[in-house]
């Protein structure tokens, strides 16, 4: 190991980010400028920060390693992530979101929702679903940061995963959003030499684009008998329609990521930071190259890893995480194919392109999560800017508290499970009331109440009683029942998005059509 390489490059990023961060403590001056970083951003720092922020290392480690063991399939969720993400998300909600923002004088997503429904209960309980559910996807993105420090520089999980997560905790607690976005952006550059390096040299290694691909293809034969059961069809190909395997590519992974970003509070709250709606169109073409490098090589190169661990071990990138008798770990595929196939130099880039992302993710994570507790959870807030800026920071401390605690506790192999399931609870709690909070005039409060609450019991009760996987990593079926799940095929394997999302949507509906105007005060005075 180059040792003295590794430090210049570590001291020369370090410095940057702390000198970054130090620009946003400088220019933070008051909660707006906390929260939504004075709302005059640059639209293409805007779209660095967005891209960097949706894209963590739970999307390049997580669902990488996932493209190793499901294939090509994955690509699908790229090409989610740019219409949806992209086009949709900029197009659709966020000349809207930051118009109506605006109006309305808001500085977070739990104030504009409740502002748009003049419900402080609609605000505190979104607060409350940030809290509570987004230390889980941090952790996850907390996770793919320190299994990459492992491999690469050889270091004990629990060392790396302190190292990184005090680093991102210190711009974060100072910053505010002015740190978060410069940094960001910062981040974004990064991870884009990164990821295109990354791709140029897998490439170059198996021998070019089109020998690679029938390599890849090639190895369809030595797919495991109990994948094909399960619907695998090899790693250039989508599993069998209707299997189980296809079921989780595309109701949890393809759909669950894909439109679940949509209702990111944590990606919403950036179009608040521009000044106009033309400076969100000015950040579009942006954002959509972005995110085409980030997701397609993460997909590409995971899927690709297989032929390289094949051609120098004889077994299949999943197998080969199960060096010295350890339990084969999916997160350990990307960290592993970097570590043994990439030059040093190489290997030093991508650490820190892992580093950008998830420090911008985490970043954005424990942003909004300060802001719940201090700001939109504060009954006493407005006192002065000066409390509420030492309230966030005492916010940003305790979800890094709550983070750091589930990363050690979460099993291998947790992290694109993790992401998942966080996007698929934001998903149906908060997509069908902030679509119909822009477009549907008719929504009333109590629709929109009676719709997130139903959601998130019933999205709650499918995560812990019927769909397998999660059932089986929380355990309360297994204690209260004796069983991981309470289900049935095929609902045991297909995401509870599924169910949750359309129910969700049908319950603001006929909520809101039977809460009109007209008695609504009556509805109002029973509750």
């Amino acid at each position: 190991m180059n040792t003295d390489l590794l430090y210049i490059m570590s001291a020369a990023y370090l410095g940057i980010t702390v000198f970054l961060g130090y620009l946003g403590y400088r220019h933070t001056k008051s909660s707006k400028d906390y929260m939504i970083a004075g709302g005059n951003v640059h639209p293409v720092l805007m779209s660095l920060a967005y891209g960097s922020t949706f894209i963590s290392t739970s999307a390049i480690v997580g669902f990488g390693g996932a493209a190793g063991v499901y294939g090509m399939s994955l690509l699908w969720l790229t090409v989610f992530n740019i219409f949806v993400g992209i086009f949709v998300a900029f197009v659709f909600f966020g000349v809207k979101t930051r118009q109506l923002a605006q109006e309305l004088q808001v500085k977070t997503f739990p104030e504009f929702l409740g502002a748009r429904f003049a419900s402080p209960f609609i605000r505190k309980f979104s607060a409350a679903m940030i809290c509570l559910t987004m230390p889980l996807y941090a952790a996850a993105v907390m996770i793919g940061g320190a299994r990459y420090m492992e491999e690469a520089l050889q270091m004990d999980y629990v060392t790396a995963l302190t190292i990184f997560a005090v680093i991102v905790l210190a711009y974060v607690f100072f910053g505010g959003l002015r740190g978060v976005i410069y940094t960001d952006a910062l981040q974004g550059i990064i991870m884009f030499i990164g990821m295109a390096a990354l791709v140029i040299f897998t490439y170059s290694l198996l021998g070019g684009v089109t020998t690679a691909h029938l390599k890849l293809e090639a190895l369809r034969n030595m797919v495991p008998q109990a994948m094909i059961a399960k619907g695998h069809m090899g790693f250039t190909a989508m599993p069998a329609f209707g299997s189980e395997l296809w079921w989780f590519v595309i109701s949890t992974l393809v759909l669950g990521v894909g439109i679940g970003v949509l209702a990111q509070p944590q990606l919403a709250v950036r179009f608040m930071t521009v000044s106009s709606a033309k400076g969100i169109y000015n950040g579009l073409g942006v954002g959509a190259v972005f995110i085409l490098f980030m997701t397609g090589v993460a997909f590409t190169v995971g899927a690709l890893s297989n032929v390289y661990f094949v051609e120098h071990g004889g077994k299949l990138a999943l197998a080969a995480t199960a060096a010295g008798g350890t339990a084969p770990n999916i997160d350990k595929i990307i960290p592993l194919f970097i570590t043994l196939a990439m030059p040093e130099w190489l290997r030093y880039i991508f650490l820190f392109t892992l580093l950008s992302a998830a420090m911008s993710t985490l970043s954005g994570q424990f942003h909004i999560i300060s802001t719940s507790i201090s700001y939109d959870l504060n009954p006493k807030k407005g006192a002065s800017d000066a409390q509420t800026l030492m309230l966030a920071r005492i916010g940003t401390l305790l979800g890094f508290l709550l983070t750091l605690a589930l990363a050690l506790y979460l099993p291998a192999g947790i992290i694109a499970i993790a992401t998942a399931l966080f996007f698929g609870m934001c998903t149906a709690v908060f997509l069908p009331i902030y679509a119909a909070a822009l477009y549907w005039p008719r929504i009333t409060p109590s629709g929109a109440m009676y719709s997130m609450i139903t959601a998130t019991v019933v999205y709650a009760g499918l995560v812990f009683f019927v769909h397998e996987k999660e059932a089986g990593i929380f355990g309360l079926c297994s204690r209260l029942f004796g069983a991981n799940t309470l289900g049935v095929t095929p609902w045991t394997y297909i995401d509870p998005l599924v169910i949750a999302l359309p129910v969700s949507a049908i319950v603001l509906i006929a909520a809101s059509l039977l809460t009109q105007p007209a008695v609504e005060a009556a509805v109002a005075e029973e509750l």
